[in-house]
C-alpha cells in the first residue's frame, strides 16, 4: 500500500511537472511560428509556483539556472530565483520509517530527544532536532523517499526545459550545464560522502575562527541520514535588519568570502550553492556552514587559471585570457567570444581590481543583471557559447556571494583580501595538500 502511494505521488508530482513544461513549449513555439505574443512574466510565475511546492532537484536546479547569465530567459530567471527551499516537510510516520532503516527499530533508545516536527525541509530532505543520550544538541538530516528515481526523473525534464529554452534563444548551449548540474545532484544522495565534505571542510578552515562546520556524529549516521552538531545562528536577513552598523555587515562579508574562498585557493574545493537555507549567522558575525553536498572540487590547473585571468584583465593581456579561458574548458574561442565573455568577467573581477575600499559592485539593482543582459545580447548574436562545466558552479558562487554583500551593503577592500589568498599561490604545493586532504578522507576528487 505504502508503495502504490510513493508510486501516485510521483505520478501526480511528473504531471505537474509535466504540464509547465508542456504548457512553456506550446507557448514558446506558439509566439515562434504563428507569431502569437505570450506573457512571459506570467508564464514564468506559473512555472515557479508549478516547481516550488515540489521536493527534488528541479527546485534546486532553478534556483542555480538563475544565477547563470543568460541559462533562462530572463523573466524565468527572476521568477525561479524566488523559489524557496522550504518545501512541505514529510511526517511524522515517515520519519520513523526512515529513522528505523537506518539506524535499526530501537532507535529512539539513541536519542534523550528526537524533534516530531522538522526544523528546516529543502529539496531533497528534512533536518530534524534532536539530543543525544549526553545531552549534545544534534541536526538529523533525512533523506526523502526514492530520491534517486526522483533525481533522475528531473533531470530528464531538465533536458527537455533545456531543449526548449535553447530554440527559443541561443545564447547559451546548456550541454555541459546539464551534465554538471546531473554530476552534483547525483552526488548530493551520498549522504556518506558529504559527511566526509564536511570533515574536508573542518581541515581546509582550520584556524578560520569566522566560521563554523558542524561535528559528525558517526553512530547516528546511516546510507539516509546525516547526524551533525546542531549550530545555533540566524538567516542573513533577520540578521541584517538586527544589525545596522557597518562594521557588523562587513565583519559577516569577510567570513563569508573567506568561508567560500579560503577553501577555494587552499585545496581547490568551492561550496556550489551559496543559498540562505545553506548557512547561519551568529551574534559575533562568524558564520555556520550547514549543507555539505553541493561540493565541487577543481584541478589545481584551473584555480590557477582563475588567477591568471584576473592578471590577464588587469594587464590587458590578450594572449593570457586566451589562456585562462582555454583552461576553463572554453572552445572555438574568436577574438568576438573573448571580448563578450571578458564583459563578464571584468564585471565579475571589478571589485578585486581596485585597491580601495568599495562596495561589491557600483551600481544599484539586482546583482548583475544589467551586464548579463548585454552579454545575452552579443552571444545571440554571434550564435552563443557553450560553457564548460566548471563555470556552473564557479559562477553560481560569485554571483550568489555578490548578491548577499550587496544585501549587506559591505563596504570592504576586496583586493586586498583577495590577494592575501592568491599571493602565494602554488599549484603543485596545491595538488599536494589536495591528495593529502582526500587520501585521508578516502574520498576521490570528482573532477
Amino acid at each position: 500500500m505504502n508503495e502504490r502511494r510513493q508510486f501516485g505521488g510521483r505520478a501526480l508530482r511528473y504531471a505537474r511537472v509535466g504540464r509547465a513544461v508542456g504548457g512553456l513549449a506550446a507557448r514558446l513555439a506558439g509566439e515562434r511560428y504563428l507569431g502569437l505574443k505570450i506573457d512571459r512574466l506570467d508564464h514564468a510565475e506559473d512555472l515557479k509556483d508549478a516547481l516550488g511546492g515540489l521536493k527534488g532537484p528541479l527546485m534546486k536546479v532553478a534556483q542555480i539556472l538563475s544565477t547563470i547569465p543568460n541559462a533562462l530567459p530572463p523573466e524565468y530567471a527572476a521568477q525561479l530565483a524566488e523559489l524557496q527551499s522550504n518545501a512541505p516537510p514529510m511526517g511524522w510516520s515517515f520519519v520513523k520509517r526512515r529513522m528505523s532503516a537506518e539506524l535499526g527499530a530501537d532507535w529512539q533508545n539513541l536519542f534523550s530527544e528526537f524533534g516530531h516536527e522538522a526544523a528546516a525541509a529543502a529539496s531533497l530532505g528534512q533536518v530534524h532536532r534532536a539530543s543525544d543520550l549526553e545531552g549534545r544538541q544534534i541536526a538529523c538530516k533525512l533523506q526523502y523517499p526514492d530520491m534517486a528515481t526522483v533525481v533522475e526523473a528531473d533531470l530528464r525534464q531538465l533536458k527537455l526545459v533545456f531543449a526548449i529554452f535553447r530554440r527559443y534563444d541561443q545564447a547559451i548551449d546548456p550541454a555541459e550545464v546539464h551534465k554538471e548540474l546531473s554530476a552534483r545532484l547525483m552526488e548530493e544522495l551520498d549522504y556518506r560522502r558529504e559527511a566526509k565534505h564536511i570533515r574536508l571542510y573542518e581541515g581546509m578552515l582550520e584556524g578560520e575562527g569566522g566560521v563554523h562546520v558542524p561535528e559528525v556524529i558517526d553512530a547516528l549516521c546511516g546510507d539516509r541520514l546525516l547526524s551533525m552538531s546542531w549550530m545555533e545562528g540566524i538567516s542573513l536577513l533577520p540578521y541584517i535588519d538586527a544589525h545596522e552598523a557597518v562594521e557588523d555587515r562587513n565583519r559577516v562579508a569577510l567570513n563569508m568570502f573567506r568561508a567560500w574562498y579560503v577553501p577555494f585557493y587552499r585545496c581547490g574545493v568551492i561550496h556550489g550553492d551559496p543559498h540562505l537555507g545553506n548557512y547561519t549567522l551568529r551574534e559575533d558575525g562568524s558564520v555556520n556552514l550547514l549543507d555539505f553536498g553541493c561540493i565541487r572540487v577543481f584541478k589545481p590547473s584551473f584555480v590557477q587559471g582563475v588567477i591568471d585571468l584576473y592578471r590577464a584583465l588587469r594587464d590587458d593581456d590578450v594572449d593570457l585570457a586566451v589562456h585562462a579561458y582555454e583552461i576553463w574548458g572554453f572552445t572555438g574561442l574568436t577574438k568576438e567570444i573573448i571580448d563578450i565573455l571578458n564583459l563578464w568577467a571584468e564585471f565579475v573581477y571589478a571589485p578585486l581590481m581596485e585597491d580601495r575600499i568599495r562596495p561589491i559592485q557600483d551600481q544599484k539593482g539586482e546583482y548583475g543583471a544589467e551586464v548579463a543582459g548585454k552579454v545575452r545580447a552579443e552571444l545571440n548574436r554571434i550564435g552563443g557559447v557553450r560553457p564548460p562545466p566548471e563555470f556552473v558552479l564557479m559562477d553560481r558562487a560569485a554571483i550568489g556571494l555578490g548578491s548577499v554583500f550587496t544585501h549587506l551593503g559591505a563596504r570592504i577592500n576586496w583586493h586586498r583580501v583577495f590577494h592575501e589568498l592568491i599571493d602565494d599561490f602554488d599549484a603543485a604545493e596545491m595538488a599536494a595538500r589536495q591528495k593529502s586532504a582526500f587520501k585521508k578522507l578516502e574520498l576521490e576528487p570528482a573532477y
